[in-house]
């Protein structure tokens, strides 16, 4: 067993020194490498990392929301209802929602206006987002102003700026008292924006709903399920759309491979030569490239990995996460939760080892098959 661990250790050994022969090709090589798993890994890392946060927020969201339907787009819907929802077998609280968007032409961007339904706020006070207080410029303490539905501004005071910790949801939010959230937008009383429902058994919810449908033809009932799903679409969506941008970017670093390993210098192929001549197989020769190239794919995959690493889960995934979070003037600031399985690291296997394994595969087999003569006489 000593023999051939030792031919494979002394293969090894030769495979580093002649890559340290050639560093600054295969310096170039690494480097162009770990910039596309960089990519594709902080691509990978973000979707994912996303995906779980909006999993964990959901978690505290309504089982189904309400809403009324009129020609097709979302109206306000009659808080009465809710009793007749109520007594619905199954369902045990229904609570009425008193919220809107609020367009501020100050930046240019929308703020989502809601009635505090946990904690009591007093008039003319808010509570106001992270993006709302660095938008305004505003601190506890300060008084902004709103525009009311008849043009007339309403002053409010900053009562509290919400926690950083919560950013992700309540970025662009402003809890109010419901009677303000009714004056700034003109809310007839007796009107919500929709009902949250929450059932005794999750697993009623779709019989639930079909029995709202039944009552209130014009009612839409969404399960938190479907908001789950919504989200996962939209990350997989702006993903996938990413990815598809980057396929030219994959596809350029294969032929670049192809390039380097069918681009065998005469020194290479002189020293192949030199190989078979005193001894060398053919295998050998395979086995000797094919350390080198899982040296180098190595090094650029875990370095490529940990660069990302970095990225998404100490600066917010900085180069790209506009296109990911969306186009909204009032970014959420947060830093993601390290989330890494298995399954994530297994696909950006395949896609980055796999495709520099298949563009250098068949140029190292066409070497290594070479007549030793003719490849000393090169």
């Amino acid at each position: 067993m000593r023999a051939p661990t030792q031919r494979y250790r002394n293969i090894l050994d030769f495979a580093l020194s002649s890559l340290l022969r050639r560093k600054g090709r295969n310096l170039s090589l690494t480097g162009v490498y770990t910039l596309v798993v960089f990519v594709l890994a902080s691509l990978i890392f973000f979707v994912q990392a996303l995906k779980r946060e909006a999993r964990e927020l959901l978690v505290q969201a309504p089982d189904m929301v309400v809403q009324r339907l009129v020609a097709g787009r979302h109206d306000p819907i009659l808080a009465a209802q809710a009793e007749a929802i109520r007594s619905i077998r199954g369902v045990l609280e229904v609570r009425p929602r008193l919220w809107g968007y609020y367009y501020d032409p100050a930046f240019g961007g929308n703020l989502t206006v809601m009635a505090n339904e946990h904690e009591p706020i007093a008039a003319d006070a808010v509570w106001i987002g992270q993006g709302v207080a660095r938008n305004m410029r505003v601190n506890e303490g300060d008084l902004i102003s709103l525009r009311a539905y008849d043009g007339l501004p309403m002053l409010f005071l900053v009562q509290k700026i919400l926690p950083t910790e919560s950013e992700l949801v309540s970025s662009d939010l402003v809890l109010m008292a419901p009677r303000d959230v009714r004056s700034l937008f003109h809310f007839p009383e007796g009107l919500a924006t929709d009902l949250a429902i929450t059932a005794g058994n999750p697993r009623e919810l779709p019989t639930i709903a079909a029995k709202i449908v039944e009552r209130f033809p014009d009612a839409r009932p969404i399960l938190k399920a479907e908001l789950l799903r919504t989200y996962e679409a939209v990350f997989d969506w702006r993903g996938g759309l990413m990815v598809v941008v980057l396929g030219s970017a994959l596809l350029s670093f294969v032929i670049f491979a192809w390039d380097k390993a069918t681009g065998l210098s005469a020194e290479e192929r002189r020293e192949i030569g030199i190989l078979k001549s005193i001894g060398w197989e053919s295998s050998d020769v395979l086995l000797l490239k094919f350390w080198e190239g899982t040296v180098v794919s190595l090094t650029a995959f875990l370095s490529g990995i940990l660069l990302a690493y970095v990225h998404v889960f100490f600066f917010s995934a900085r180069l790209f996460e506009h296109a990911l979070k969306g186009w909204s003037v009032l970014f959420p600031r947060y830093r993601l939760l390290p989330a890494l399985d298995g399954y994530q690291l297994t696909v950006l296997f395949f896609l980055t080892v796999l495709p520099y394994t298949a563009a250098t595969l068949v140029p190292i087999w066409r070497a290594a098959t070479v007549d030793p003569d003719a490849a000393m006489r090169t």
